[in-house]
């Protein structure tokens, strides 16, 4: 360890030696994937007796390690420069560099953020809430990165697929454009999202992370404000931009905006990455021009949590809350236990967690099987049937009936087209929670009440045809498996 003085000669490559070792140190203890995500692009920009000065290319970096490694960092130092008080972190894209060496201020915002900022003040001027301002991006979690993101069968090609988006090069040409992950409640999407953001933050790329709600306030409040073309030309002029919930954007207007900016980055070759709870063909609020652009990207969807990934995140949980709280223990037993019988989603799981870790503090009583069975029984659900989607029931009737499906959308009224038609929209509407006009623009856009007349239509033949009702029979178990 040394205390020197920063003007004593050599003092540049002692600075270099003390970094180059502290860089060797974290890279060991925090493993290579968060060292590369996070450290590789810190620089030292100056070392004296008791500041060290180091930078990073963004804000979201600078956030990051301070929120996560300040205190290591400083710990590492000082055992390079014992009488160390301080680190301090700054934003690299915010200084330039002076003849001697020294920082000096300067504006190198990208033109497309300055835009960005300018749309958002207006906003604000206007009496806007700053939940509207959809230019400033939704927040973005720290905890939710590429480093905590659990990999198992059911999200392993989603992950891989949002690896190679986030760290493909600056100005790389998009290999999956658009990309779009679908998924239920609590499997990860927000969280893979969050971590393609992270990353390319990283890398000092121009993104934007929205969610459908705050890109749809976003837009309404620049309407109003009149502020619409630097609204369009801001989302327009950044590298890559991450839409979560597309589930809830509603509005044609909006709509219209959002293919427009779609198309603009898919055409320009930006990436533009979304998620939301269903496959586009499904999202019955989208305009068709929408859900077809959406649907010629790469399609992923993650698939419910296996149970050995279910495990592996409760083993994660239980150490995280065990490392906060030395007295909180989980045997092995009673977390395979939890594993098994809360199935449906990440967020069930934290609960569960919780709850074991608040029932023993509390009350003081050991963790067992048998409290896990007391604290978790509403977690514990039935198995759900495979939800069956209206594509689900053109496919298999399509096949049973020898009709292709473009017959069974089309207008044809022969009699070998007709009847399974029928059947299938009947199918539609016993099997999904459709409703009769969404099950209409699904076959062909139809009419609610045609739909409403084949329903009633196969529900009388039903009543008197034995052969009708099994064939109904037949098919319904079809969808089930």
């Amino acid at each position: 360890m040394s205390s020197r003085d920063p003007k004593e000669p050599g003092g540049g490559d002692q600075d270099a030696g003390h970094w180059d070792r502290v860089r060797r140190r974290l890279r060991a203890e925090v493993g290579e994937d968060v060292y590369s995500s996070w450290f590789a692009r810190m620089e030292l920009d100056g070392a004296g007796p008791e500041a060290v000065r180091l930078s990073v290319p963004t804000r979201f970096l600078r956030n990051w390690i301070q929120s996560h490694y300040a205190e290591r960092l400083l710990a590492l130092w000082r055992d390079e420069i014992s009488d160390l008080k301080k680190i301090e972190l700054q934003v690299r894209s915010a200084i330039t560099r002076a003849p001697n060496g020294e920082p000096k201020p300067a504006s190198v915002a990208a033109p497309a953020l300055a835009a960005v900022r300018q749309a958002a003040a207006r906003a604000a001027q206007a009496g806007a809430a700053a939940r509207t301002d959809a230019n400033s991006g939704s927040p973005l979690d720290p905890r939710l990165t590429f480093a905590t993101f659990l990999v198992g069968r059911s999200n392993a090609l989603a992950h891989a697929a949002a690896r190679q988006v986030a760290e493909a090069a600056a100005g790389a040409q998009p290999r999956f454009n658009p990309l779009y992950i679908h998924a239920g409640v609590g499997f990860g999407k927000t969280h893979i999202l969050q971590a393609i953001a992270w990353a390319a933050e990283a890398r000092s790329r121009r993104i934007l992370y929205l969610t459908a709600e705050r890109f749809m306030y976003g837009f309404v409040a620049a309407l109003k404000n009149q502020s619409a073309i630097a609204f369009k030309e801001a989302l327009r002029g950044i590298e890559a931009l991450i839409i979560d919930d597309l589930q809830f954007l509603q509005g044609k207007t909006v709509q219209q905006e959002f293919c427009h900016t779609l198309n603009a980055l898919v055409d320009a070759g930006r990436q533009v990455v979304i998620a939301a709870d269903r496959a586009p063909a499904e999202l019955e609020m989208l305009e068709d021009r929408v859900r077809s652009r959406l649907a010629g990207g790469l399609l992923v969807e993650i698939a419910p949590l296996e149970e050995e990934l279910r495990l592996r995140i409760l083993e994660t949980r239980v150490a995280a809350l065990k490392a906060e709280h030395p007295g909180f223990d989980v045997p092995a037993a009673v977390v395979s236990h939890v594993a098994r019988q809360v199935t449906q989603n990440g967020r069930d799981l934290d609960g569960a967690v919780n709850r074991l870790l608040a029932h023993n503090q509390l009350s003081g009583r050991p963790v067992t099987v048998e409290m896990a069975d007391e604290v978790i029984r509403d977690l514990v659900r039935p198995a759900d049937p495979r939800r069956i989607r209206v594509e689900d029931i053109l496919r298999v009737v399509s096949k049973h009936y020898g009709v292709s499906r473009a017959d069974l959308l089309s207008s044809r009224r022969t009699a070998n087209v007709v009847r399974p038609r029928q059947i299938a929209m009947y199918l539609a509407k016993t099997l999904t929670l459709r409703s009769l006009p969404e099950i209409g623009r699904r076959f062909g856009g139809r009419d609610h009440t045609t739909v409403l007349h084949a329903v009633r239509k196969i529900e009388g033949l039903v009543q008197g045809d034995k052969a009708l009702a099994e064939e109904i029979e037949v098919l319904k178990r079809l969808l089930q498996e």
